[in-house]
């Protein structure tokens, strides 16, 4: 029994009346009744909660959150690049008188090389600067002239599932002078700047890479942290432009690169020839003394006698 006054609740299906146009006899249809309103006002609803507005009014507040978040990024942003840019400065001014050293005696090998024009002997270049091997083997010979134990090293790394396997060339020198501190290897690199450089790159991460010297001359433990600030700058850069960061990229294959402890000292043969002929050279008198003369000269004088 309806209770009369209370509106009723219609079913999702109604039974309309309609006539056809012929006779006007009363037909009934099951079909899903809507009203017009009812959908007019369910748009307007959903609308307005899309918006996420209030009454249907767009709140200027999200407009300032945005500019408050570009802001901070921004921010963020200026400050990661200054301490990049303060810890690579910070740790390049770091040098000690051995590293000093042969940092002065590689760049003079370099610069004498690079003014002499083709010093390559390998013949497998056409280029006229010579190969870096070549290059790498003539200041190799320099330094081990200079008095230091000087090498050209191999590294080789196998595949992980961090990093791909790969293998890199460069100069170190072994120091064990002091007994006291030890075994100490100095790294050189002839072509460092090179290693980071990125075709992609931001123009942060460019001016970061544009202060590392081209000849680097460093202790391992230097090179540790040299590796470390790029390599957090050059995932930074790579995140910045919604890019994946290539596995080369990483620090631990940059560390494969020099710190591998899988690598092998080569001293050519063109080094013990110099060392030899320079032990040659210096061992020769210049002069001869007095005394020699007059020794050598007597068997002379006596025969011209007879």
């Amino acid at each position: 029994m309806a209770i009369t006054g209370v509106p009723g609740r219609f079913s999702a299906s109604r039974r309309i009346l309609t006539y056809e146009n012929s006779g006007r006899q009363p037909e009934y249809s099951d079909e899903l009744t809507v009203s017009s309103s009812d959908s007019v006002f369910g748009f307007l609803e959903g609308s307005v909660e899309s918006t996420g507005s209030r009454d249907g009014i767009i709140d200027d507040d999200m407009f300032g959150m945005e500019e408050e978040n570009c802001e901070s990024t921004f921010e963020e942003n200026k400050t990661f690049w200054e301490n990049q840019h303060d810890q690579l400065k910070a740790t390049l001014c770091r040098t000690t008188s051995i590293e000093t050293g042969i940092r002065n005696v590689t760049r003079e090998a370099v610069q004498e090389l690079k003014a002499q024009g083709n010093y390559c002997k390998c013949n497998k270049t056409t280029s006229e600067k010579g190969c870096r091997n070549c290059l790498m083997r003539e200041v190799s010979c320099r330094l081990n002239n200079a008095g230091y134990n000087a090498a050209i090293c191999r590294s080789k790394w196998k595949s992980s599932p961090d990093i791909p396997s790969g293998e890199h060339t460069f100069l170190d020198v072994i120091d064990n002078s002091n007994p006291a501190k030890g075994e100490i290897r100095v790294v050189i690199e002839l072509n460092f700047r090179a290693e980071f450089e990125m075709a992609r790159a931001s123009e942060e991460y460019n001016q970061l890479i544009n202060r590392l010297p081209e000849i680097f001359v460093a202790k391992i433990e230097r090179l540790k942290v040299l590796i470390k600030i790029l390599c957090k700058a050059a995932k930074k850069c790579m995140e910045g432009k919604k890019m994946h960061i290539g596995p080369w990229r990483k620090q631990k294959y940059m560390q494969a690169k020099w710190l591998n402890s899988n690598y092998e000292r080569i001293i050519t043969q063109v080094n013990l020839q110099l060392n030899y002929a320079n032990f040659e050279q210096i061992s020769k008198p210049k002069k001869a003394s007095m005394l020699t003369i007059a020794l050598l000269d007597t068997p002379r004088k006596a025969v011209a006698a007879a």
